[in-house]
Formats: C-alpha cells, structure tokens, sequence
C-alpha cells in the first residue's frame, strides 16, 4: 500500500520570482500553447472546423481540472500525487495506446482514438465516481462536515474512489455521441477499444491496491496480505472486533492477512485483455470482440465479488451492488449476442492487436 508518492509544490521558483503552477499559472498558459498548437496542426492535415470540434471538448475539460480542480486537492504541502491516481494515468495512457494501434489496423487514425480515449475517458472516471459517492454517500455528508468540504471530497478522486461499473453508462454514452459526431461506427469502434478498456482496468486494479480499497477477506494462502494501519481493510477489520486500534501508548498492529483481491481482479482483466486480442482475428462481425468482453468480464466479478468483504449485500439480495449489476450486464451481453447473429457476416480486415 502506497497512497501518496510524492507532493508537487504550488509554485516554481525562477530566481526571485515565484509563479504559481496551477490555477491561472504555468499550466494553464501552457495548455493554451500546446492546445493552439494542437488545433493549427490538425486543422491544416483536416481542417479547422474539424479540428475545433474534436479538441475543443477535451481542452476545455482540461482547463478546468487546471484552473479548478487540482488547486482544491492543495492540502498545503502541495499537490499531493497519489499512487491510485497515478495508475489512473498510467491506465488511461496504456489503453489508448492499444487502441491506437488496434485502430490503424482497420483505417481509424491516431488523433481519432486519442480524441476518444480522452473523452470516454473522463465521462467514465465521473460516472464511476458518482456511483461510489452514492454508495458509500456517508464518507461525504455527514453532520460534521460543510457543503465546500463534502464537494472538495467529492472532487478529491486521486485520494481513490470509483466504481468501475458506474463508469459504464457515462463512457457509453460518450463513445455512442462521438462514434455519431465522427460518423463511425459504433460496433467497429467498440471492438477497437475494448481491449485497451482492460487493460486499463488491470492496471487501475494495482491502484486501488496502492490506495488499499476494493480489499478481499481473511486468507491463510502463502499469498495473504497484511495492511497498515489506517487503510481501509484496518477500519473494517477494528469496526468488527478482529484487531484492536490504538493502544494507550498509541502503537498500532496491522491487519490479520487478506486476499489481495486487487491483485486477482488485475490479473483476470490482464488475462480478458489477452483473450481479446487473440479473439479478434476470428471475430466474424463488428461487435463480436466487445460481446466477449461484456460476457466474460461480469462472470469474472460475480466471482471475484465472493472474496471481496467491503461491498454488502444489497437490494434485500446476498449479492452485492457489483454482482447484481454483473447479472444485468450479463443479461444485456445476451440481447446484444441476439441482435449480433441477426446481422450479416462482414469481411474485416486481419488484426493482430
């Protein structure tokens, strides 16, 4: 578990001048060059009302998380770079770029999957956050906290906190208006990311085990886990009685050993990744590869979710959130392989990635 890395400081020092980085700072002037830049190149290779209607969504997200955002997770040693949000970025670049290479295999080009990988992207991180706010709404709003802390909670994502599936509609929904905006279509474009979506995942994965959330049961395999104090398993694990908390002294013992789940569901998107690829060139219509994601993945967690402690039941069911919403995704995966058979063979072109 690693949940802070490092701090980046508020300001540079250019001799006796210090310039604040975030906000309206370096950052922000540097993100209107390089986002000038962006749309002169691109609209001398495709044109400038192209070129503004594919970046200015994505520069603009970008310049309010700058101007905005990362000023309000300042918690005055600068801003602090957590280990779960790192491998969000890490996750996001590695998916995109398998979905670039994956695109120029069958004629999207580069600055297209970019173009999408950001947006779906950023629709996907809000919609997973506001699924864990609202399920876990009470680490928001409580009685001991103002409307301005609970929202600087809120926005505070790289302190961990998403639910993958509550990614799900937002990402689709913006893959669905870009695919309509680019006029591509959405089935060919489906399979042509949901690879990188893995391993995305895989990697977001070993994030939330750096943050030490999404954590598994008690285990006694060679393999168990403990957790320091403070994480997330060793609340759990004090709340029920299984360890003590502070001595009077105020020393500390660390959780009884665990199923490092994060570890397990990072392996098994790893290995759906792979599976994927190597499905592709058998793929005998466009949507097939994405079918075989939205099968297999919500079986995987149904299982996964069995090791895992910190989601309870829900609905009045013994299932949790997760694995109900696997079962509606399964159920969905099925009307989708319908609708799939209906349409006629395609020839595609070969892929390797």
């Amino acid at each position: 578990m690693l949940t802070t890395l490092f701090h980046i400081p508020s300001e540079i020092s250019l001799g006796s001048i210090s310039l604040p980085l975030f906000g309206l700072g370096v950052l922000f002037f540097l993100l209107l060059v390089l986002g000038a830049a962006a749309v002169a190149f691109t609209g001398h290779q495709r044109g400038y009302r192209e070129a503004i209607g594919s970046l200015l969504v994505p520069l603009v997200m970008c310049g309010i998380v700058i101007v905005w955002g990362l000023p309000a997770l300042n918690d005055g040693q600068g801003i602090p770079v957590r280990g779960y949000g790192t491998m969000l970025v890490a996750a996001a670049a590695a998916g995109t770029w398998l979905s670039v290479i994956r695109g120029r295999k069958i004629g999207i080009d580069a600055d297209t999957i970019i173009a999408l990988g950001l947006e779906v992207f950023l629709a996907g991180i809000a919609g997973a956050r506001i699924f864990f706010v609202l399920e876990y709404h009470e680490q928001f709003f409580s009685d001991d906290k103002s409307l301005l802390q609970s929202i600087l909670a809120i926005i505070n994502i790289p302190a961990g906190g998403l639910v993958v599936f509550g990614a799900i509609p937002t990402a689709s929904i913006a893959a669905w208006m870009f695919s309509r905006r680019r006029k591509i279509s959405i089935t060919q474009l489906a399979d042509c990311v949901a690879p990188g979506l893995l391993v995305g995942l895989s990697l977001g994965r070993i994030g939330c085990f750096l943050n030490g959330c999404c954590y598994g049961g008690l285990c006694e395999l060679p393999w168990a886990m403990e957790f320091p104090a403070g994480s997330p398993p060793w609340f759990d694990q004090v709340s029920r009685g299984l360890i003590s908390g502070p001595s009077v002294d105020g020393s500390t013992v660390r959780t009884l050993p665990i199923h490092p789940a994060q570890l397990y569901a990072s392996l098994d998107a790893a290995l759906l990744a792979l599976l994927t690829v190597a499905f592709t060139p058998f793929a005998r219509r466009d949507g097939e590869v994405f079918a075989v994601i939205i099968t297999l993945h919500p079986i995987s967690r149904i299982l996964l979710e069995e090791i895992r402690v910190d989601e309870p039941p829900a609905l009045g069911t013994p299932l949790s959130i997760s694995q109900l919403m696997s079962v509606g995704i399964l159920a969905c995966a099925m009307v989708f392989w319908w609708w799939l058979m209906k349409q006629p063979l395609q020839t595609r072109q070969q892929q390797t990635l």
